[in-house]
């Protein structure tokens, strides 16, 4: 019976170990991202640059490994904020986002438009996510619907950022040999 690398001495292959480092790095540029610029919305919540890193995070390392980082990252920024009530969302929207976004990058990445197309169906589940969730916070999809409006300047933001420096990313030789999923 072969053994693996965790039987043989508790050490981790090295892709594995690189995927687990490059998560959490994500994980926390996510966190830094949506703590370092924040704008208050109507709904008690805020817009930030977090979907930039969100969905830059899963078109380098993948849609697993980017929906891990693109929702762990955001929910600790709102628990660190003190935006308590919007921790579990956030992890499930923003996991939701890196998730569509790089499976459907799998399937589009050789067309020019793909970024465009992937991080606008990503920012789709975060607008109707979090207008749902505030629907369910105020008791009211009417009310919660005021936060649209900011969620979609955020969507665009995030968006735009996010395909912009993929690009330019994308360009570099070493960045595509070390981030083979780009």
């Amino acid at each position: 019976m072969e053994k693996t690398g965790m039987e043989q001495g508790g050490t981790l292959p090295l892709g594995k170990v690189k995927a687990l480092v490059l998560t959490g790095l994500f994980a926390a540029l996510g966190c830094v991202a949506t703590m370092v610029l924040v704008v208050p919305s109507p709904t008690g919540g805020y817009m930030n640059l977090g979907d930039a890193v969100v969905l830059l995070g899963t078109y380098l390392l993948g849609p697993v490994c980017g929906a891990v980082a693109g929702g762990i990252g955001p929910a600790l920024a709102d628990l660190l904020a003190g935006y308590t009530a919007y921790v579990p969302a956030t992890l499930v929207i923003k996991a939701l986002m890196g998730l569509a976004a790089g499976l459907l990058y799998r399937v589009l990445r050789r067309r020019r438009w793909a970024l465009a197309v992937c991080g606008a169906a990503a920012e789709s589940i975060m607008v109707v996510g979090y207008w749902l969730y505030d629907g369910l916070l105020m008791g009211s999809l009417a009310g919660s619907a005021v936060g649209i409006f900011s969620n979609l300047v955020q969507a665009a933001f995030g968006l735009a950022a996010s395909t912009l420096l993929a690009l330019a990313l994308k360009s570099s030789r070493y960045v595509r040999r070390e981030f083979p999923n780009l």
